[in-house]
């Protein structure tokens, strides 16, 4: 018996190491260049939670951005921050930032802060991307464009939404609610 329990306290201590993330730097400790070329400090997003979501202009899921400006519409006041980051990742973005400020301005009226053109995943994902990697495991990875990540006002992960799950979805909205 005592076997037994002490096998179960090893696995159980397993468990626990393996799904906590070490955070020792949090999500306002990054910045990323806007699509115009200014530095977006997260530090300035403190106390505010950040949809993360790499887009892309040729991309099936590409209708999500009306969406996400109307997540963006309803919720920014109560602090929410939708942060668009354009990615040619899975080759399916423009190769020019002006070209997707003006394709995401005219096509759906996108006004909600967008990134210069970024990588989102492997060894050139920048630094975003790794610390989410690092510190939520491989469900914050994008899989393909418009995946989701939701950065808490403690500026850590809560949770990761794959490219399927629509940004008005009950699902995403609660988890939004629950943690404004």
């Amino acid at each position: 018996m005592r076997k037994v329990i002490l096998l179960l306290s090893l696995i159980m201590l397993f468990f626990k190491i393996s799904a906590s993330a070490n955070y020792e730097k949090i999500f306002y400790d990054f910045s990323i260049e806007s699509i115009t070329g200014e530095t977006i400090n997260f530090k300035d997003y403190k106390n505010k939670i950040i949809l993360v979501v790499n887009t892309a202009s040729y991309c099936g899921f590409t209708k999500q951005y009306e969406e996400l400006q109307e997540l963006w519409d309803l919720y920014r006041e109560k602090g929410l921050i939708v942060l668009g980051v354009p990615s040619n990742s899975f080759n399916q973005e423009k190769s020019d930032n002006a070209d997707v400020k003006k394709f995401c301005e005219v096509n759906f009226n996108i006004d909600f802060p967008l990134t210069t053109i970024t990588e989102v995943k492997g060894k050139n994902a920048h630094e975003i991307f790794k610390w989410a990697k690092e510190n939520h495991g491989t469900s914050a990875v994008p899989k393909w464009n418009f995946h989701k990540i939701l950065i808490n006002k403690e500026g850590k992960i809560e949770d990761t939404f794959a490219s399927i799950t629509k940004p008005m979805s009950k699902k995403l909205i609660k988890t939004i609610e629950n943690i404004l």
